[in-house]
């Protein structure tokens, strides 16, 4: 699941928007996060849906906690998922005019990619 946003937008509340959209997990699941979600509310909010935050914390915070650094190496194939999107130029660009259009790239990337992994040893 995703959205578009404004490009100016903060990651944080457009999170927070699809995180209020799941319903409740029945038994706790982690959930990989960036350190742009870090904060208390989206923390809250998500150990609220029956998830387990997986994020550091920032070097400015007063009070750091402890992460679980194995799980949050996962992450690096959601990084890796992006990377990849930014093969493709008319999505790396944002050439299209209309919301609908970008997105229905994006779903054609993903399906490229998806494509590509199968049909590789």
């Amino acid at each position: 699941m995703f959205s578009l946003s404004k490009g100016q937008s903060w990651d944080a509340p457009e999170g927070r928007k699809l995180l209020k959209i799941l319903e409740k997990t029945k038994k706790k699941k982690f959930l990989l996060m960036d350190k742009a979600y870090e904060g208390d509310e989206t923390c809250i909010l998500s150990e609220s849906l029956n998830f387990i935050p997986v994020v550091p914390p920032k070097s400015n915070r007063k009070s750091p906690w402890k992460h679980g650094k194995i799980l949050h190496k996962y992450r690096n194939e959601i990084e890796h998922l992006f990377s990849e999107l930014s093969d493709f130029r008319r999505i790396f660009t944002r050439c299209d005019k209309f919301d609908i259009m970008f997105i229905n790239f994006i779903y054609l990337a993903f399906i490229s990619d998806a494509l590509f992994r199968v049909n590789t040893p």
